[in-house]
């Protein structure tokens, strides 16, 4: 039976050095340059938290036209002065087109793309939305042998584990379990009406950090600017 494993976590950000500074205050450590998507017009910063785990920081790439699509992880939805967020983690698997099919929420359609010699196939709402508010996980198929994770910088930082705050937590136990997730996550009810969020706990080499949400006067806390989007219904590609 296939089963999916986290990849990694995705903070987006209205731009790189935006995105790289809240890594930095929050880890104590810089990504590292990743590369370009071309369908998408974004780019993406890099840091390793595991020989098959990664931190992505993403945002809209300046010097490549917009796409005629809208850009995924709702980047177009950032303003300049939108802080860098935590907002959507990826699971892999070894067969995404069964993994879709038995999803109970509908979470995109399967795409291919890259990233210089990567190519895989992922999960992508046509809307470029973040499904649950990104508390519903993306899916990633890689087309490659060796995981991308393995040629970045070895800071010694590893993702302990990563906390699913939502209103229905019923909810996300059954998407967890429909594609057959096993991994290092933990879900928390939230009151209804309240935004979700991630959390994600990372060990560095100066102790144990976490990632979180910035509110826009720059502290930590919980925040969401983008909107929550629910399905009621199980939909597939």
């Amino acid at each position: 039976m296939t089963f999916c494993l986290i990849d990694h976590i995705t903070v987006t950000a209205p731009n790189l050095e935006a995105g790289a500074q809240f890594v930095r205050e929050s880890l104590g450590v810089a990504p590292q340059a990743g590369g370009e998507h071309p369908r998408m017009g974004t780019h993406n910063l890099l840091l390793r938290l595991g020989s098959s785990t990664y931190l992505e920081v993403i945002a809209p790439n300046p010097k490549v036209p917009k796409p005629n699509r809208p850009r995924w992880f709702a980047l177009d939805e950032l303003q300049s002065d939108t802080p860098p967020s935590l907002s959507a983690w990826v699971v892999r698997t070894e067969d995404i087109y069964s993994t879709v099919n038995t999803c109970s929420e509908s979470i995109g359609k399967i795409e291919p793309m890259n990233r210089g010699q990567l190519n895989w196939l992922i999960t992508v709402p046509e809307d470029g939305s973040l499904p649950l508010g990104g508390i519903a996980p993306a899916l990633i198929q890689w087309q490659t042998e060796q995981h991308p994770a393995e040629k970045l910088h070895n800071f010694g930082l590893s993702l302990l584990k990563l906390e699913v705050f939502f209103p229905k937590h019923s909810q996300i136990s059954a998407l967890l379990e429909s594609i057959n997730y096993q991994g290092p996550v933990s879900l928390s009810s939230l009151p209804h009406g309240c935004a979700p969020y991630l959390k994600a706990h990372i060990k560095t080499p100066s102790g144990v950090r976490q990632l979180v949400a910035l509110n826009p006067d720059g502290n930590s806390g919980v925040r969401s600017p983008y909107r929550m989007v629910e399905t009621n219904e199980r939909k597939r590609d």
